[in-house]
């Protein structure tokens, strides 16, 4: 059965997990941890994508995202390749590193957020990387350490989850403190990375009761949420899929993209694709790369051959693309 494509809506609340092959270690030594945070750091700011949790073990590591103007896939792309040629060079070794896909799940944010916290947090205690609470809170490899403020990681929104706790600090820190020590008890909490009607219905248990009683729930494996969320974020995609699957039917592809920017700016298309550091064909590449992207679905990589830029440049020119639209008023099918 062919795998479903992921959920990448804007805004919305991520839990990604990623795993080495072969359920391998990526992370041999705090030399690859040192490695992986600043690449995640930098590629979190240059994104503007919002980090509310992580934890890194040696096989695989926890990210809690929020989605922004830059696709999650688009992130994770090129985190997981940077690091990969990284660690592979340091290593003298070739090869894959990674799992074939990593696990977004797009998660409802008011029920799930506090628990995905606290979840991913004590993620190296679950793997006896640390001994007890007291060894998670120096752990530097995960973002509880952050939140009691015992270290620093400028790309953590820490401000945002301990408000959740509390309004002023001290407090809201002892609040969250309390919070994780008693989901410390509660394992491998399969319902909130299991099945799609598992994660849906908030549990086996419930889940089973709910069969005797002959309710029937809209699950997915890609969302954590209760039944009517996921209704609503399936038909959101459905939505989303059907324009771009309607703009393929008009005939519309990169190159009517980018006949439709050169008219816009009267340009020849081949002067859109030319590389230059011109103000007039910087816009009208970024709103190509903005349309492409966006309105098409083409991948960042795609993209970058189509104009000879890198990845994280067509990430750029998507967001400055997006201003242009907003403020120009312009749409591809107008």
């Amino acid at each position: 059965m062919p795998r479903k494509a992921r959920i990448d809506a804007p805004g919305a609340l991520h839990h990604v997990i990623c795993r080495g092959i072969e359920r391998r270690k990526i992370f041999d030594n705090d030399a690859d941890r040192d490695n992986f945070m600043e690449r995640l750091g930098t590629i979190l700011k240059e994104t503007s994508t919002p980090c509310y949790g992580w934890a890194l073990i040696p096989n695989h590591f926890h990210l809690l995202l929020r989605g922004g103007k830059i696709p999650i896939s688009t992130v994770m792309r090129r985190l997981l390749t940077g690091y990969a040629v990284s660690y592979n060079r340091r290593h003298r070794r070739s090869g894959h590193l990674f799992q074939n896909r990593f696990k977004s799940i797009l998660c409802q944010e008011n029920l799930y957020l506090k628990e995905l916290v606290a979840y991913i947090h004590l993620n190296p205690l679950r793997a006896r990387m640390v001994a007890d609470l007291k060894d998670l809170a120096k752990y530097p490899y995960g973002g509880h350490s952050v939140l009691l403020g015992k270290q620093k990681r400028d790309f953590q929104d820490v401000d945002y989850v301990l408000r959740l706790f509390g309004e002023k600090v001290a407090a809201a820190r002892r609040n969250y403190r309390e919070y994780v020590r008693k989901k410390m008890g509660l394992g491998q909490r399969p319902e909130l990375v299991g099945g799609g009607l598992l994660r849906s219905s908030g549990g086996w248990g419930v889940l089973k009761a709910m069969s005797k009683a002959r309710i029937h729930l809209k699950g997915d494996e890609r969302i954590l949420g209760d039944s009517d969320f996921v209704k609503e974020i399936l038909a959101e995609q459905k939505e989303r899929f059907e324009h771009r699957y309607w703009l393929q039917a008009q005939g519309y592809d990169s190159d009517r993209v980018v006949e439709k920017v050169a008219k816009v700016f009267e340009m020849e298309p081949v002067e859109v694709r030319k590389p230059g550091n011109q103000p007039l064909r910087v816009k009208a590449r970024s709103l190509v790369c903005y349309w492409a992207v966006r309105e098409l679905g083409m991948s960042g990589t795609s993209v970058s051959k189509l104009l000879g830029i890198g990845q994280p440049a067509v990430s750029r020119a998507v967001v400055r693309g997006e201003k242009l639209a907003q403020n120009m008023n312009l749409s591809l099918i107008k």
